[in-house]
């Protein structure tokens, strides 16, 4: 009968490891091995800790063997963990200086504390696992979009049980005025999963942008299977949101794809980001026509580009300025977000005055310095010329093929230009040596004699003192001050310096200084490009994100028409 009670208690306990493995979802070598360590525990606190004991829990039979391990020495120090050669030679013939003999311990007869004990040591190992189990199958999880029920609100966060295992979404990833009770079933985008102390932490969210692209993605077979692209999202969570399409198939058309059969496919994703208005928008590689189209409802008339700025004037009717704008800079905003341009937006009107300024201040300019009438001054300018320098050195045949004049009119132009340009250089340059500006900082590649008067205006004469200067001395700075973002203007700051060029001319002349070498400064640069090489990569992992940039002419471009609902009901341009 004893035998028959303890092959039944070996048998619970392989159930109890099985039950365990099937309701946590974990390997049940993983429940045996902690019960193992119980059994260890309970041991060692028996026999005494300092003893080195095993416990092995046989997967088939359940029968738990417990021993001893002894190290074979020279002469025994510690009777608890050493055997000597000869005793351990009397029990394994085979045995060496440093191996091991293990001896068998009776079976251990578990008191109420260390059953206790080991109960919890079982209770850790297992939490442990389930949490390396949950960590190891949603890390490569993110970026998909999961299905939960709302197990609890806190403070605005939902914790959100997905099955096997449990999420949150915070509360500035949810929707505005959205409400979720316990119970309720929620879809929402893994963005992040993170191993913590309290355990791996899986965030959703409902207002990213991939969110979006995912449930297109969802509803629109043609993006599932690659032949409509979603190039670029922004979102206003909860209220608009523009995404640009592209088809890799001419007889497709991506908008018209998106937005499906009267409409379902684009208001299946609408119900679900609960009203959330959506311009569907066709992406295009060039980046004025993309910008235009960005822009629907709104008509532009023209766009002017400047790419190294990444920054785009777009010209509108007067009537289309608050449509193109929208609500508190809402259009215009996500625009700017889904293109990845900065967005200037002027009237007709607005551009036409500020053109008569400049054409004014420009006019004026050439009167004051070629000592020419005004019609002479605004037939330059309105062939384009800009500054003195460019009337001083283009070909003669340009000025002299304008309307009204001759060649001994051109000649003349530029003679006063150049003469203009020396006076000018003279001046400049005996305003540097009377600051004291040494003649060395010539040699710092992009420096002027207007440069280093500013420079000197702001005592730094030297190219020692020039070396000392930081980036923002020259370009300038933001600073909070009272919550506000106030400029201050650096040395160079009129000459529209760009900051990677500050920082050549300032390591330029560090190397002259002697601060660093000219290996130093190599090196540096190599290491800045591989910096910029690796963000590139990245960037280009994460292209259906990315915004779409393209070159592109200043052009002027005929209104592009766009479909717009202004009622609740989706809209497209199309």
């Amino acid at each position: 009968m004893a035998q028959a009670g303890v092959s039944a208690n070996r048998l619970e306990l392989l159930q109890i490891a099985d039950s365990v493995a099937r309701e946590k979802s974990i390997d049940r070598t993983i429940v045996i091995a902690a019960m193992e360590d119980a059994i260890q525990k309970a041991a060692k606190s028996r026999y005494g800790s300092e003893n080195e004991i095993r416990a092995e829990i046989d997967p088939d039979t359940g029968e738990i063997q417990l021993t001893r391990l002894l190290e074979v020495v020279e002469a025994v120090t510690m009777e608890a963990t050493q055997i000597d050669l000869k005793e351990a030679r009397r029990r394994n013939k085979a045995a060496e200086l440093g191996d091991y003999i293990a001896e068998d311990l009776p079976p251990l007869d578990f008191g109420r504390v260390a059953a206790q004990n080991a109960k919890q040591v079982i209770v850790q190992k297992v939490r442990e696992a389930e949490r390396e189990r949950q960590y190891e199958e949603f890390k490569d999880r993110v970026g998909e979009i999961v299905n939960g029920i709302v197990k609890r609100v806190e403070y605005g966060n939902i914790i959100v049980d997905l099955g096997r295992g449990e999420a949150i979404v915070r509360r500035d990833e949810s929707l505005p005025r959205e409400n979720f009770r316990y119970g309720d079933r929620i879809r929402a985008y893994i963005y992040d999963v993170r191993r913590e102390q309290r355990g791996p932490q899986i965030f959703l969210s409902r207002t990213h942008p991939e969110f979006m692209a995912k449930l297109f993605s969802q509803e629109v077979p043609e993006i599932y299977d690659g032949i409509v692209e979603i190039k670029s999202v922004a979102r206003d969570p909860g209220s608009r949101a523009k995404i640009a399409v592209l088809s890799n198939d001419n007889a497709i058309d991506p908008v018209g794809a998106c937005v499906g059969m009267r409409g379902s496919r684009v208001q299946a994703v609408v119900n679900e980001l609960q009203g959330e208005k959506i311009d569907i928008i066709q992406w295009s590689p060039d980046a004025a026509h993309f910008i235009v189209n960005g822009l629907a409802p709104a008509e532009v008339v023209k766009v002017v580009l400047d790419e190294e700025a990444e920054r785009i004037e777009v010209v509108v009717p007067d009537d289309q300025l608050s449509l193109a704008i929208g609500r508190r800079g809402q259009n215009v905003r996500l625009a700017s977000q889904l293109t990845g341009w900065d967005i200037d937006i002027l009237t007709e009107a607005e551009e036409s005055d500020r053109r008569q300024a400049e054409f004014a201040e420009r006019s004026k300019m050439f009167m004051e310095t070629l000592d020419v009438d005004e019609v002479i001054a605004q037939l330059l300018t309105s062939e384009g010329f800009s500054s003195v320098e460019e009337a001083a050195y283009v070909e003669l045949t340009e000025i002299a093929n304008i309307e009204g004049f001759d060649e001994e009119t051109a000649q003349e132009i530029q003679t006063r230009a150049r003469e203009y340009l020396e006076r000018r250089e003279q001046e400049l340059n005996d305003k540097r040596v009377k600051l004291g500006v040494a003649d060395e900082l010539t040699e710092v590649p992009g420096m002027t004699l207007e440069m280093m008067v500013a420079l000197g205006e702001n005592d730094v004469k030297t190219v020692e003192d020039f070396a000392g200067c930081a980036t923002e001395d020259l370009i300038g700075w933001h600073e909070k001050v009272d919550g506000e973002s106030v400029r201050h203007e650096g040395y160079l700051d009129s000459f529209g310096l760009a900051r990677p060029d500050a920082e050549g001319m300032i390591m330029t002349a560090r190397v002259k200084a002697g601060w660093i070498s000219e290996e130093d400064l190599q090196s540096e640069e190599e290491g800045v490009e591989d910096a910029g090489e690796a963000g590139e990569a990245a960037e280009t992992e994460a292209a259906s994100t990315a915004a779409a940039e393209a070159p592109a002419e200043a052009e002027a471009l005929a209104p592009v028409p766009a479909a717009e609902n202004e009622s609740e009901q989706p809209t497209a341009d199309k």
